[in-house]
């Protein structure tokens, strides 16, 4: 099986730098960035002559740190209109509950959380804004992998699954289980499977069928919660999906985020053109949210494909899974 490594272009080795900073390296220095992101100090000087230019790292005292540019530009994403909607829902929630709640989406096979709102010193694990986690792992991610269809996404997991703990759910048939229980309407659970001591219950809120989103509350697991609070996060994703809808016009339909099982279809496209543009040749896509490249070729009057990452075979309908195979990270 051929396999197809390309060269580190210069905007991924700007990524890689960006990257380097995290929640706890909010400023670093020059030494520590380019131990972080593996690169080069000569390289890392370049690389931070051009973003500051830009906007993107901005200096503070003798370290970087992400400009205000960057900011901006997320403050712009549709993830960001979907959390200040969400907003008022979630504060809904941590007022009623007094627990943590946190706002998730999906992104390949991990779940990114975008908001969190907590009592000051309560415990929710290593977590905060933009972490990203195996969506296995969280209510929130089981939540929102409910609605893929099971039957594909169950031939796209990797088995096992990852794991964050040692009760951590690792059989896909497993989780498949729990999926199906959740699409029927019961709450999304999670217990000390990716945080010691840490519970979580999740609703999904669902958009013409997608789930866009998922809120989580994430408490103790020695606490004892309301029985009504299934109930209640379920009815808080209701009013919050039926908001959506109701503000949510066909021009602005394109927000809703692709699924695993779902690509976008400008993606569907890119991976057709790229198939069968060449005969005998490769051709690579680099996919969006970190999926690693994909690289297709026409033999024989029929796609193939190579992953660097994987040799497990592709899923079985080209026009049905759309050429794109998932590698969660």
């Amino acid at each position: 099986m051929l396999n197809v490594e390309m060269p580190p272009s210069i905007l991924s080795k700007a990524f890689d730098l960006l990257h380097a900073f995290n929640g706890r390296e909010r400023v670093m220095t020059l030494s520590e960035l380019s131990r972080a992101s593996g690169l080069p100090k000569s390289t890392v000087h370049r690389l931070l002559a051009r973003l500051i230019e830009l906007g993107a790292i901005e200096p503070h005292g003798a370290g970087y740190k992400i400009g205000l540019e960057m900011f901006q530009l997320g403050s712009v994403t549709p993830a960001s209109a979907l959390r200040d909607m969400a907003m008022p829902h979630l504060a809904t929630v941590h007022r009623w509950t007094g627990h943590t709640v946190l706002l998730g989406v999906l992104r390949s096979f991990d779940v990114v959380f975008l908001e969190k709102i907590a009592r000051r010193g309560e415990n929710s694990g290593d977590l905060r804004v933009g972490s990203r986690i195996p969506a296995n792992c969280t209510a929130a991610g089981k939540a929102l992998l409910a609605y893929e269809h099971l039957e594909e996404l169950a031939a796209l997991l990797p088995n096992p699954l990852p794991a964050m703990r040692p009760r951590s759910v690792t059989d896909v048939k497993e989780l498949i289980a729990q999926l199906r229980t959740i699409r029927q309407g019961a709450p999304a659970r999670s217990d000390d499977e990716a945080w010691p001591g840490i519970a979580c219950l999740a609703s999904p809120i669902v958009v013409r069928g997608i789930a866009v989103g998922a809120i989580s509350l994430s408490y103790p697991s020695s606490a004892e919660l309301d029985p009504k609070v299934g109930t209640m996060l379920n009815e808080t994703a209701a009013r919050f999906s039926a908001e959506i809808r109701a503000n949510l016009s066909q021009q602005r339909a394109s927000w809703i985020p692709p699924t695993l099982t779902n690509p976008h279809p400008v993606l569907m496209r890119q991976a057709s053109l790229a198939a069968g543009r060449y005969s005998g040749e490769w051709d690579s896509l680099l996919l969006p949210q970190a999926v690693r490249a994909e690289a297709f070729v026409r033999t024989h009057g029929r796609i193939s494909w190579t992953q660097t990452r994987s040799t497990r075979p592709p899923p079985r309908c080209w026009t049905r899974i759309r050429a794109v195979f998932p590698c969660p990270r």
